[in-house]
């Protein structure tokens, strides 16, 4: 075989080598992208249902309860004021936008706060303090109602299967408790739909 011949062929061989390489690179980055896209922006229905979340005679005015979603999702509701209707509560994420970190009510300071690294928010949820103030970040805010001295929160019930605990209500089943409706898809709790 002439050293012109060899020349040629490790070429087309580097040439070819070359080209699977960048194509597994882009098949890679690409499957990468597709699971990063799904990941990021899951594909949601938007549906949301009402849940009785508590008495309000029993919610003190400057307490703050956890509240897990059943989609998952946890949320701190608080009062703050005691005239009986939904703009004496807030109910935002519990989950801080910088690191994940559990926020809390200060009811003394009247914001929610996260110990990781001194984050604050209003109770509009928008960031005034440390790194979610710098970043921008707020947290998600949940829509509240009170009706016939209960409250509900509007909560998303994308993504759920099953129930992890007793009452807890996912998709298809029919919510236990008091002050719960008949229909899980009513515009309000005990309306039909």
């Amino acid at each position: 075989m002439s050293d012109s011949m060899r020349g040629g062929r490790r070429k087309f061989l580097a040439a070819t080598s070359a080209a699977a390489m960048a194509g597994g690179l882009a098949a890679g980055y690409g499957t990468f992208a597709a699971m990063a896209g799904r990941f990021l922006y899951p594909a949601t229905t938007g549906a949301t249902t009402w849940q009785f979340v508590s008495e309000v005679a029993t919610f003190a005015d400057g307490a703050s309860i956890s509240f897990r979603t059943p989609a998952g999702e946890k949320v701190a509701i608080a009062r703050q004021g005691t005239s009986g209707t939904a703009d004496d509560f807030v109910a935002l994420s519990s989950t801080c936008p910088h690191l994940g970190c559990q926020v809390h009510f200060e009811p003394q300071n009247d914001r929610f706060f996260c110990p990781c690294h001194n984050g604050a928010f209003d109770t509009s949820g928008k960031a005034t303090e440390g790194p979610p103030a710098e970043a921008g970040q707020s947290l998600l805010r949940f829509p509240l109602e009170v009706r016939e001295g209960l409250l509900y929160i509007a909560v998303p019930v994308d993504r759920v299967t099953k129930p992890e605990k007793p009452g807890v209500v996912s998709r298809g089943e029919r919510p236990a408790g008091p002050g719960h409706g008949p229909c899980l898809d009513s515009p309000f709790p005990g309306e039909p739909a």
